[in-house]
């Protein structure tokens, strides 16, 4: 009787995880949700001619459109997964969810500043160079110097680089606290 019930109990482990749904599916679906929403942002603030800006208000606002996403990924995945999601699960939802919607947005901004906008880069910098005259105490010729370094680092393949990057630590902490919050384990009884 006991090595039917123990047979049984394994038998149902492998059909549990047979049928346990694959963190990378949500990653996928939930990243092409955040790299759409992107993309809308994006064209909504080349619309208003503020797409090269950048700010904490943009910043602000992308952040809550990751977190977003990020948090109805994990809903959704846990919810699929009969209420169940560890913290690792949560995780990897959460930063495939960041990587993708990170790697969309890279493509996007490339094609803008490429295709779209090509002067995009040269608009940023005069932008960049005016606040800086506006807010600091700095002469003509170090931000001059000042402009000249960050062109080393605005070149398209720096700008992937510091965008996947972004992405990862950023969907990486916007993660943790739901990832958290959202655990749930299996109890056996």
């Amino acid at each position: 009787m006991t090595l039917t019930l123990i047979l049984i109990t394994i038998q149902n482990l492998i059909n549990m995880e047979e049928t346990k749904p694959k963190t990378g599916k949500y990653a996928l679906t939930y990243g092409l949700i955040l790299g759409a929403l992107s993309v809308v942002f994006a064209l909504m603030l080349y619309s208003l001619d503020m797409h090269y800006q950048g700010g904490m208000m943009v910043l602000g606002v992308s952040l809550l459109i990751m977190l977003a996403v990020i948090v109805i990924g994990m809903m959704q995945f846990k919810r699929d997964n009969n209420g169940l999601m560890t913290f690792g699960e949560g995780l990897k939802v959460g930063v495939g969810i960041g990587l993708i919607g990170g790697i969309i947005g890279i493509l996007f901004n490339q094609i803008m500043a490429g295709l779209i906008d090509p002067e995009m880069m040269d608009k940023a910098m005069e932008y960049q160079r005016g606040l800086l005259m506006e807010t600091t105490k700095m002469t003509p010729e170090q931000i001059d110097a000042q402009m000249e370094m960050g062109k080393k680092f605005s070149t398209p393949s720096m700008q992937i680089v510091f965008g996947l990057i972004y992405s990862i630590v950023a969907s990486l902490l916007l993660s943790l606290i739901p990832a958290l919050i959202l655990k749930r384990k299996e109890t056996i009884q």
